[in-house]
């Protein structure tokens, strides 16, 4: 007898549940229930389960186990698959475009091309030797250990990635920044992609697109590390001094001038913070992208798992900390670039 017979003997609801039994395969725990006699529901009180699916479809067969909830969750996505890819794929092919090409720019320019690029690129947003020293340090210490053209593929993937992040991110953010209603929207689903562990971002984009497709990893990435520039810019703007919004609106300014010539440059910071995150997460996501086919260091890092290769993960994982290292120092440089623009006004 199940644990819980009565509860359903009492609502008066056996006949449904006797109607609707279970005809499929008898799990092991079912099994050994059943071989154990009548006693096998009996218990102490705290040998009492939680009245979970499992539970009452023992006493019920009518109520659908924990198997058959995930099981119609798969089929229910597979049966709109198609309508999806016919919709998402059109909207999403030009971003494999620009992985692929940039990927493929970064990698077939010679290096004696690439780096003094990277070190112009450098200095325009730093403006510091300081830091351009380190990037060109860096660069040369991946090319003298052979990995140089991995990091430029992580590279190529994170500039893609991170420019469509700042893209869509900071209008968004502007727009949550502008009505409330659209706050109180945005913030659950920013929630929701924030605290989602990484991995499971790539459940659905498998069943969605093939894994050759560039597209696949990149909008895994896009997902994961758009939610600080959206942030930060909400915040940033939202926390401009409102005296200084009032003076601007005493002097006749648009709705829109307004917004382009006094909140988005005194939250500048901010969201130049957002932008230092975005990038920072983009590179995290494209490590574990690396399982479904993206190119970079974390391939070889994952090599280095999976073949039990000490030397190849820890060189790789040391490139990538390198490239860290190096995109924090450069965006950093640039926010404080901002900072003494805003201070000395």
């Amino acid at each position: 007898m199940a644990t819980y017979d009565g509860v359903f003997d009492t609502l008066g609801l056996r006949a449904w549940c006797d109607a609707s039994g279970n005809d499929g395969p008898m799990s092991m725990a079912d099994l050994m229930a059943r071989t154990g006699g009548d006693d096998a529901g009996a218990g102490s009180l705290r040998d009492l389960p939680f009245p979970s699916l499992d539970a009452l479809h023992e006493a019920c067969g009518a109520i659908p186990q924990s198997r058959d909830l995930t099981l119609g969750l798969e089929q229910g996505f597979l049966a709109i698959r198609d309508g999806l890819r016919i919709v998402i794929d059109p909207l999403t092919q030009p971003l494999s475009w620009m992985l692929s090409d940039m990927i493929w720019v970064m990698t077939s320019t010679p290096w004696w091309i690439v780096i003094p690029a990277l070190l112009l690129l450098a200095f325009f947003v730093a403006r510091s030797w300081k830091v351009v020293g380190f990037v060109a340090a860096t660069l040369g210490l991946l090319a003298f250990i052979d990995h140089f053209e991995p990091a430029m593929e992580t590279l190529a993937i994170i500039f893609v990635c991170a420019f469509i992040c700042v893209l869509f991110g900071v209008p968004i953010g502007i727009a949550m920044s502008r009505s409330d209603r659209m706050q109180r929207i945005g913030i659950p689903i920013l929630d929701m992609l924030q605290t989602l562990p990484p991995f499971v971002y790539l459940i659905p984009l498998i069943f969605l697109f093939s894994v050759t497709e560039p597209k696949l990893y990149g909008i895994a990435i896009i997902l994961y590390a758009i939610v600080p520039v959206i942030r930060l810019t909400d915040l940033g703007i939202r926390l401009v001094d409102q005296s200084v919004v009032e003076a601007a609106d005493a002097f006749g300014m648009t709705s829109r001038q307004k917004l382009f010539g006094v909140q988005i440059p005194l939250a500048l910071p901010n969201i130049m913070a957002g932008v230092n995150q975005t990038i920072m997460m983009s590179l995290a996501m494209v490590v574990i992208a690396s399982l479904v086919s993206a190119p970079g260091l974390g391939v070889l890092v994952l090599r280095g798992i999976r073949n039990l290769e000490l030397g190849v993960g820890l060189v790789a994982g040391l490139g990538i900390v390198m490239i860290a290292i190096l995109l924090d120092r450069v965006t950093k440089a640039a926010l404080a670039r901002v900072d003494a623009s805003q201070s000395s006004r």
